[in-house]
């Protein structure tokens, strides 16, 4: 493998380092050594919770045995890669390769029909994976997801459907945000095709926040341009409910784009606007108790609704990285470290001395309020575990937040 690069923060657009501000939006020149702790801590044992979480995640499976081809395991292994690029521990590295390689053979063939956004956002790991080790394979592998979006269906708007199944026709769900708009700024970054992937990847966040989001800043779940789908409301095609971890998936993506594409971009003003509501709206529905936010955002007072871990660690890592990039107003930083406080709460060690992160929703499709809050509350999801690993990252490197 190649020996890691330094990564580095800035507009500048040469591949051989531009991909690398954008590989993890948090990333920038790492200068708060692992082991530093707040000021007002040093008398406590520091606990580096993204190590920790990764060696427990990794000592419970094996590359072969974490889980196939698919977004949770995506999410979670570039979390792991982020850790990787800070600790610059080799195995780490050596791992996300090892269950690449199930899928990527030696000519970079790739057993996948990529016909869901959802099976889209793994490919960030053949990008890194290329950036790492300048294996052509995964440029072959990556190009796939490339050329595929060539004859995605999209809607009449432009807008890739969540699926190409008869059940997801039609439908922008802000889920699929995430899973394909980081993966192509990168892609074009690191493979020099950025007039083609700013342009999209801007483009889509562009048209799913004008569909999705409301006027109280957050975003519906989804949206059926149709007006077909059970949950759609007949005369805006929306879905009833303001799901937190499909705003978490759009909140995250649009500030890794608006990273990666330059100031000149001309779709850079509207995002901005979608993000600075969506900010107001996070910040008006954020649970004074926890610092939390709830699984249907706007009814935390409503019976059975309950605080979410992985959105709350998406929310995190968005608001702060979004202070500290000038995107939004710098008073947000007060409720980024609160939903970061917040979240700290729900990760512990056990008896084994294994992390365990609780309160995390299952996978989710469209539905009620009854629906989401009826899902499964999970310990140790990938979904969370992935998003924990993006937030804590931001805040050890802003912050120095081993503790």
């Amino acid at each position: 493998m190649r020996k890691p690069r330094k990564r580095i923060l800035g507009s500048g657009r040469s591949p051989a380092v531009a991909v690398t501000a954008l590989l993890c939006a948090a990333l920038a020149t790492l200068t708060t050594p692992a082991s530093a702790a707040r000021p007002g801590h040093a008398a406590r044992a520091a606990t580096d919770w993204s190590v920790a979480v990764v060696d427990s995640t990794t000592a419970r499976d094996t590359p072969s045995k974490i889980g196939g081809w698919s977004y949770p395991v995506g999410l979670y292994l570039y979390g792991q890669y982020l850790v990787y690029q800070r600790t610059h521990d080799a195995k780490y590295l050596s791992y996300i390769k090892s269950w690449a390689d199930r899928f990527v053979d030696s000519k970079g063939n790739i057993g996948q029909s990529f016909s869901n956004l959802d099976s889209m956002q793994a490919g960030r790991i053949l990008v890194l994976l290329h950036h790492e080790t300048g294996q052509a394979r995964y440029q072959t592998a990556a190009a796939k997801i490339r050329d595929r979006l060539k004859t995605y269906p999209r809607t009449s708007d432009g807008a890739f459907w969540h699926g190409t199944s008869s059940s997801r026709a039609h439908q922008l769900w802000a889920d699929g945000a995430y899973m394909v708009d980081p993966f192509l700024v990168e892609y074009g970054q690191e493979f020099g095709d950025t007039a083609y992937t700013d342009d999209e990847a801007t483009k889509q966040l562009v048209v799913y926040g004008t569909h999705l989001q409301v006027s109280n800043g957050l975003l519906r779940h989804a949206y059926d341009e149709s007006k077909k789908a059970s949950w759609a409301d007949s005369k805006t095609g929306l879905a009833p409910e303001h799901w937190c971890r499909a705003i978490g998936w759009y909140a995250m993506a649009t500030v890794n784009v608006l990273d990666a594409v330059p100031a000149s971009n001309a779709r850079r003003p509207q995002l901005l606007t979608i993000l600075r509501d969506l900010a107001a709206g996070l910040e008006r529905y954020q649970d004074p108790a926890t610092g939390r936010w709830f699984q249907v955002v706007d009814k935390g007072s409503q019976s059975g609704n309950w605080t979410e871990t992985s959105c709350s660690s998406m929310f995190a890592f968005a608001l702060s990285r979004a202070v500290e990039q000038g995107y939004i107003d710098a008073h947000y930083k007060t409720v980024a470290d609160r939903a970061y406080q917040g979240v700290l709460k729900k990760i512990s060690l056990g008896s084994d001395g294994r992390t365990n992160l609780t309160d995390i929703s299952v996978g989710t499709n469209v539905g009620s309020f009854s629906y989401y809050v009826g899902r499964t509350r999970a310990t140790n999801d990938f979904h969370g575990l992935g998003a924990f690993l993006i937030m804590n990252e931001q805040f050890v490197r802003t912050e120095g937040a081993i503790r």
